[in-house]
């Protein structure tokens, strides 16, 4: 494949938060006039689930002037039916009907590999009404929120979709305000660093530390939680949370590879209470096989362990996507 093009993607949806399911949409890598600068990527897709969840949306991300300026635009609808653990180890499923889009530009820093940037983002969320509805705050069955963020980078990874080598270093806070219409003030520190140091072109070891904080009085469904495969989504949420992982990609082939991974986080009610009843941890494998060598992209799929049950996972570009 050559780097520009349209590339169609068909994948399965294996979150064990929503069910099993498929989505299905298609990538533009749009051609610049220097073969060798990232093309900006166009992207539409929607998906349906076992479980009646579903979601359409679309997105650009563009690398423009020489890469200089980084902009990323997303903006999409869906009615997603997810098992929330609120207050108790019972599962209920909430449906969030979400309307989301988001606006972001990072610039460059001369010609470091240091970016600072800004974004917007507005998420519109209705919880239609049943049984259990009492135990969720009034607030949050028709909520609005509005914020602007500010972010921090180091980027010098080798690949956006399915890095090798490099390294990816993010600090961001996100603040909702009641001014910009949101129903009430709270933010959001996000951390994250992304590691990968090649041994030789067998051997790919890659580290991936994250932490999240809430800060305020936010909705109980933009609590972070541990995102580990192999540990359904929202499963271990708090206002704090802590986690690593670490990945090991064996090259077969120049375009098979063989992978194991294996991670550990902590979820936490609050700052002031870092107590945890679980380590919360996974472990497992799975293949890689690079379907677009112009491009870099790799797909694959895993199978991991986590504290409850075996999931199965198929991943297009990295697991640690972002």
């Amino acid at each position: 494949m050559k780097k520009h093009g349209i590339l169609p993607v068909i994948s399965p949806i294996t979150e064990p938060a929503v069910g099993y399911g498929a989505i299905g949409g298609a990538l533009y890598f749009a051609p610049k006039s220097d073969p060798k600068q990232q093309p900006d990527i166009i992207a539409a897709a929607g998906g349906i689930t076992s479980n009646g969840s579903w979601l359409s949306g679309g997105g650009y991300i563009g690398f423009w002037d020489e890469d200089k300026i980084r902009y990323r635009g997303v903006a999409g609808y869906g009615e997603i039916a997810i098992d929330f653990y609120i207050k108790s180890n019972t599962p209920l499923e909430i449906n969030l009907n979400t309307f989301f889009f988001l606006q972001q530009v990072n610039y460059r820093l001369g010609k470091s590999n240091f970016f600072l940037g800004a974004k917007y983002q507005l998420t519109k969320i209705t919880i239609p009404i049943f049984k259990e509805s009492e135990i969720i705050d009034p607030l949050d069955l028709e909520s609005l929120n509005s914020g602007i963020g500010i972010i921090t980078e180091f980027d010098n990874l080798n690949n956006i979709l399915s890095p090798t080598k490099g390294a990816r270093v993010h600090f961001s806070y996100d603040q909702n305000l009641e001014v910009l219409g949101s129903n009430r003030d709270w933010g959001k520190l996000t951390f994250f660093t992304h590691l990968y140091f090649p041994v030789n072109k067998t051997w790919i070891p890659a580290l991936r530390i994250e932490s999240s904080l809430v800060t305020g009085k936010p909705p109980f469904y933009v609590k972070p939680f541990v995102y580990l495969r192999g540990v359904p989504a929202v499963r271990y949420q708090g206002d704090l949370i802590m986690l690593a992982e670490t990945e090991q990609l064996f090259n077969i082939t120049p375009r098979w590879g063989l992978l194991g991974f294996t991670g550990m986080g902590r979820a936490f009610d609050s700052i002031e209470n870092m107590k945890s009843d679980e380590i919360v941890w996974n472990a497992g494998g799975g293949f890689r096989y690079l379907i677009a060598r112009a491009l870099g992209l790799k797909v694959g799929a895993d199978i991991a362990r986590g504290p409850e049950d075996w999931e199965f996972y198929v991943t297009i570009g990295t697991a640690w996507l972002k």
